[in-house]
């Protein structure tokens, strides 16, 4: 029987019962998850309960009408998990919620499984909005159960932090009790936290973010994303989206009466730009001359030199993988396509990390786990085992169930990035990069392999 399986994960600094309370009462759902509409139940929560949910969206709205019948109540445990199964056709649909009690709060876990021979089809339909940004739904649910910030909680501003990691970010410490606030350029009434507009390029009344009687950080994560045609104007433009905010920050702090408390500057492995053999650390030179990348990072690190704080550190964030971001969506994409095969040579290095463990880095890096100190510097955010293309595209085929697959000629992928509006060199290009800074620190990553991360983020 085909089956789809995919998990969800986060902290809550909530007891069990306080989650509870909302997350047995289905019709609250639309509160927190605003991929549904509406849900009524036909009566109280308890095992052979029945129910149906409205989807947003008129398209979904309407398929979902004429092709899905109630679901059902399957699992009742108070304070520990709930289930609700739905019939598909050709198939079932299972959504279970387990709360698991840990120091401080509550560990709420999300599986979804589609099973049957519509899993695939069904899975690519709904989970549109039944899983579509579960971290900030979590911090939506944190948010309904009444978690609010304590008195001596941090206070993080994230400038791009209505991108992908910016909201994981946010999602991850709001959820933790800590207060984000999010600079944008336009306000998103959708995102559970604070935002404050700004220009990305001069010291306005956003400012007053970083005004706050407790402890404040910066978590600077604003910039275009590099997944476009290496242009002149579009590495113009991938530079001064970073350069230009970043200095826009460091003159706002400059005008604080004390330093930021914590800074985390965003910066990427990239800046090594395609490294070959050498083995990059924090301490690896910059190499001479400024390819595309290092002339857009080198700048951006520079920019931060004047900045103003007690904590700080510049990330060179390797390729995250999470299931929604554009490069472990894409890679899966062209895998399934039966484009699975190593990509030019397949000798480049892919350095990598899973969110949760850059998560992790970050709190650490805004002082948020008493067992860990990090020092003021550049920090590499990868794990310890990056593989080389090759490699890579073999695990994916194992977790995707795809058989051996033809390489991809460079040719045949340059056209590709041309259709895609992409850069051949994120594919043919790489590095090998890791951390000493990390392993000096003694910091244990949850997902040390690249099988055990695809295994956690691939559904199975």
């Amino acid at each position: 029987m085909a089956r789809r399986t995919t998990t969800y994960t986060q902290f809550i600094a909530l007891p069990a019962e306080r989650i509870w309370e909302v997350l047995a009462d289905p019709p609250r759902w639309p509160e927190w998850n605003p991929g549904i509409a509406s849900v009524r139940l036909d009566s109280p929560v308890a095992v052979g309960s029945t129910g149906s949910y409205v989807p947003q969206g008129q398209a979904h709205r309407a398929l979902h009408g004429r092709a899905v019948l109630p679901f059902i109540v399957a699992a009742v445990r108070p304070e520990r998990e709930l289930r609700i199964e739905q019939p598909e056709p050709l198939g079932r649909m299972r959504l279970t919620w387990t709360l698991t009690p840990r120091d401080g709060g509550t560990e709420i876990t999300q599986r979804l499984t589609f099973l049957g021979a519509s899993a695939g089809m069904a899975r690519l339909l709904e989970a549109a909005f039944l899983e579509t940004d579960v971290r900030v739904c979590f911090a939506r649910l944190a948010r309904s159960a009444g978690l609010e910030p304590a008195a001596d909680a941090l206070t993080v501003v994230i400038p791009g932090g209505t991108g992908g990691l910016g909201r994981h970010v946010a999602a991850d410490l709001t959820c933790r009790g800590h207060r984000a606030v999010i600079l944008t350029r336009r306000r998103d009434p959708q995102l559970p936290f604070d935002q404050a507009e700004w220009d990305g390029n001069s010291v306005g009344e956003w400012v007053a973010a970083l005004s706050n009687p407790g402890r404040t950080a910066i978590v600077n994560l604003a910039g275009k994303l590099v997944d476009c045609r290496p242009t002149p104007e579009n590495i113009a433009e991938l530079r001064s989206s970073r350069v230009d905010s970043t200095r826009a920050l460091v003159a706002a702090a400059a005008t604080l009466d004390a330093p930021i408390d914590y800074w985390v500057q965003a910066s990427t492995t990239a800046i090594w730009s395609d490294a070959g053999e050498t083995h990059c650390t924090e301490s690896t030179p910059l190499p001479i001359g400024l390819p595309q990348m290092t002339g857009v990072a080198e700048p951006w690190e520079r920019a931060f030199d004047s900045a103003r704080a007690a904590h700080w550190t510049i990330l060179r964030t390797s390729i995250v993988l999470d299931p929604q971001a554009p490069a472990l969506r894409r890679l899966s994409q062209l895998t399934r396509a039966g484009l699975g095969g190593r990509v030019g040579s397949g000798e480049q290095w892919f350095s990598w990390i899973h969110i949760e463990d850059w998560l992790a880095i970050v709190r650490a890096a805004l002082g948020l786990d008493p067992a860990l100190e990090l020092p003021n510097g550049i920090l590499v955010a990868a794990t310890d085992t990056p593989v080389r293309n090759r490699e890579l595209m073999r695990v994916l085929r194992k977790r995707l169930h795809r058989p051996p697959a033809p390489p991809t000629p460079e040719f045949v992928l340059k056209l590709g990035a041309l259709l895609l509006r992409s850069d051949p060199a994120l594919g043919l290009t790489g590095r090998h990069a890791t951390s000493e800074v990390l392993k000096k620190a003694g910091f244990t990553f949850r997902y040390p392999t690249l099988d055990k991360a695809l295994a956690d983020l691939l559904p199975h």
